[in-house]
């Protein structure tokens, strides 16, 4: 069965940056890059590669 955990912290307490950043620190660049690619799956789509955006301005 799934232990449910709940850290209770006051918003004035929190660190949220600094926790955020010590708990990617502690990874390893493998898992820091599959996390990138996870999300950037999820907003892209699941394709390979990132789209080319190329725009076309007509100077005055």
């Amino acid at each position: 069965m799934i232990k449910k955990v709940a850290n209770i912290k006051k918003l004035s307490e929190s660190n949220s940056i600094l926790e955020d950043l010590q708990y990617w620190l502690k990874k390893t660049y493998e898992e820091r890059l599959s996390a990138v690619e996870f999300l950037r799956r999820q907003h892209d789509g699941s394709s390979e590669r990132l789209q080319r955006v190329a725009r076309v301005i007509e100077r005055t």
